[in-house]
């Protein structure tokens, strides 16, 4: 019986695959030797591989053109970046020349949209959804950019008050949306999202607020599920209420034309996912034809809103093995030369996946570990009791270091972490570095990001 570490991984799941490979021993990442990347940087790692963004943006495009074509859709397509994901400008960027549109959530946004028409990324004709509960400095940025000629700036109402101050402040005529408040999972502390309208309120508010105005014009039903598309009895049912609302709203509203159907597409979190989003595409264009059919209205254009599946699978975390302990009988742990809580966020706080792998020494023997981080929090782990599959790991030398890499890391975790500032127990934020293809084929690296100092941090204590 083989024991090495390639052998387990080849027995145990479809390998190599999409994004994964092995060269002499070593893990290469959509075709970069990252040993390489480790000898040119060391560890801890960020990585930013940016081709992987506009790939990611173009499948989904293709999906649901196809699926609209297949079902004799009347309807159009269009993919909106959902920026609270990842704001880094190289994101941005990259995912921009794909031609996408942009959904904001935060008053601080705004400014990156103005930056972002600045340097000619965006146009006045770019649509950006304005989504989330909106603070006043939100609300007067979004009226400002309407008023300056953004003529697709959609704000999206979370509640029936907000459109008061648009009322007061926006000086042209402008396209809104409505959110619908959805229910929760069914095993979700709450029923109701705290979020949008309540959906029997959706057609009176129409009548009264914005039937007759000269200066809304009602555009778009906005549809939210928090735990994203997913082949559930649970998220068909939403979206079949949604839209039925859209059904509704429809006949008094001639202008509606256009539902957000919100959330996402899933991740790959492990070398065993299997997700068929061809499938999805197709079914949720179908479902929604459907009932729009049924209803005898036109078929509305369809929005979606990607952030973890735009840029989540363009990341990776690369950290090394700096020691093994024996703690009793049962548990050996690897120790990291930083910690998940602070790099990982969401390992500690949701529990959260991702595809782990060693990055060299797949020729040598595995062993099972749990890999314990930097901090003194009790917290700062990664095993098989948090995380469903065991974790194997080849058998430590010290004579040789060991690497290993948490991949698909490229969404929510710098923001959660507090990226640039205070880190739990003043672990350090690691190095960023960016990958990219030039012209001839040949990958590229940039350090976007050095590891940070003490002195940062000692300047935002006060010190």
């Amino acid at each position: 019986m083989r024991h090495r570490y390639f052998d387990l991984i080849n027995q145990t799941f479809d390998f190599p695959q999409e994004g994964f490979k092995v060269v002499d021993d070593e893990l290469h990442f959509n075709d970069i030797p990252l040993m390489d990347i480790i000898k040119q940087y060391g560890t801890p790692l960020k990585i930013s591989y940016l081709p992987k963004i506009s790939s990611q943006i173009q499948k989904a495009k293709r999906l649901f053109n196809v699926a609209i074509a297949k079902a004799d859709y009347k309807g159009t397509y269009t993919y909106c970046y959902c920026t609270k994901s990842s704001h880094f400008s190289f994101v941005l960027e990259e995912a921009l020349k794909n031609d996408i549109h942009l959904e904001t959530s935060s008053g601080f946004d705004i400014p990156i949209v103005k930056k972002l028409y600045e340097n000619k990324h965006i146009t006045k004709q770019t649509y950006v959804i304005c989504n989330g509960y909106k603070r006043p400095n939100y609300l007067a940025s979004i009226a400002e950019l309407i008023n300056d000629g953004f003529e697709n700036v959609t704000p999206i109402l979370d509640t029936k008050d907000e459109i008061k101050y648009y009322e007061k402040a926006i000086k042209k005529p402008c396209k809104i949306g409505i959110r619908i408040a959805a229910e929760e999972e069914p095993d979700f502390e709450f029923y109701t999202s705290r979020l949008g309208i309540r959906a029997n309120d959706i057609v009176e508010f129409y009548h009264t607020k914005i039937k007759g105005s000269s200066k809304f014009e009602l555009k778009m039903l906005h549809f939210f599920i928090n735990t994203g598309i997913k082949d559930t009895a649970y998220y068909w049912n939403e979206l079949s209420k949604c839209i039925n609302v859209y059904c509704d709203l429809k006949k008094v509203c001639p202008a509606l034309d256009s539902i957000d159907i919100g959330g996402g597409f899933p991740i790959k979190t492990s070398l065993a996912f299997n997700y068929d989003y061809e499938y999805m595409a197709e079914q949720i264009v179908l479902h929604i034809k459907t009932i729009c059919n049924d209803n005898g209205v036109d078929e509305p254009n369809i929005f979606s809103e990607f952030g973890s599946f735009t840029v989540g699978e363009s990341g990776a975390t690369l950290y090394s093995i700096i020691d093994q302990k024996y703690q009793n009988d049962k548990e050996l742990w690897n120790m990291i030369d930083s910690s998940f809580i602070t790099t990982l966020p969401d390992t500690w706080g949701i529990k959260q996946r991702f595809v782990m792998l060693a990055i060299n020494n797949w020729d040598k023997e595995y062993e099972k570990v749990n890999l314990g981080g930097l901090t003194c929090d009790s917290d700062d782990y990664y095993n098989s009791e948090a995380h469903i599959n065991q974790i194997f790991l080849p058998k430590l030398d010290k004579k040789k270091p060991q690497y290993i890499g948490f991949f698909h890391t490229g969404a929510y975790q710098e923001s959660l972490g507090g990226y640039g500032g205070i880190q739990h127990c003043l672990i350090p934020a690691p190095k960023h570095v960016i990958i990219d293809i030039d012209e001839d084929g040949e990958y590229f690296t940039k350090l976007f990001a050095k590891e940070q100092s003490y002195k940062s941090m000692l300047k935002i204590l006060g010190y």
